[in-house]
């Protein structure tokens, strides 16, 4: 039997939902991306559910990184990003713009999660700023986890067409899908005009 036909029930025990949020906070503070570890949890636990799962594992993983970037991995965070100069342009910014600049790049889609973690530790930010920054990435958590859900639910196909009940929540899923896609453009194209702005301040 295929290991994963027996981790993906467990994962939707009590237990498994609780280790679930550990193994996410893992993976995105050794720069995994996060993207399909969200869908996996809307496919598990449900868009709203799983963006609550994703979010805590999340903040986690951001704070391991974070403090990471700060002490023990401050050199090797320094050589990482001295490759992407996007990222070092934040880092020197954000000690002049402080939270609305950890705002903005946590909802613009240019920027990677888990490497920006370790940009903002080796900035001066305090750790109150940090963590009201983290409220950014809740529109992209929800959508990732409403595509899972999704795909959790186009699992089943042949009974969602056999009952009208399920065709009817697939229809609001998809509109969801949509609708949060549609915030998230607007909310990227806002904040990344705005960092655009900032910069040729500089």
């Amino acid at each position: 039997m295929n290991p994963i036909e027996n981790i993906l029930p467990f994962l939707q025990t009590p237990l498994g939902t609780l280790l679930f949020i550990p193994l996410y906070a893992l993976w995105v503070s050794i720069l995994l991306p996060g993207i399909w570890a969200s869908m996996l949890a809307g496919a598990l636990y449900g868009t709203w559910i799983g963006s609550c799962i994703v979010f805590i594992g999340a903040c986690i993983g951001a704070f391991i990184s974070f403090l990471l970037g700060r002490t023990l991995l401050r050199n090797w965070a320094q050589q990482k990003l001295s490759k992407n100069a996007k990222l070092l342009v934040i880092e020197k910014a954000v000690n002049k713009e402080g939270l609305k600049l950890i705002l903005l790049t946590r909802l613009s889609p240019i920027f990677p999660f888990s490497l920006l973690n370790l940009a903002y530790g080796l900035s001066k930010i305090s750790i109150k700023d940090y963590s009201i920054g983290l409220i950014g990435i809740l529109p992209g958590t929800i959508l990732f986890c409403n595509l899972g859900s999704l795909a959790g639910t186009l699992s089943n196909f042949n009974e969602i067409l056999e009952n009208n009940e399920n065709s009817f929540s697939l229809l609001l899923k998809v509109i969801g899908i949509f609708a949060t896609l549609a915030i998230i453009i607007l909310i990227s194209r806002t904040s990344t005009k705005i960092l655009q702005e900032l910069d040729s301040l500089d």
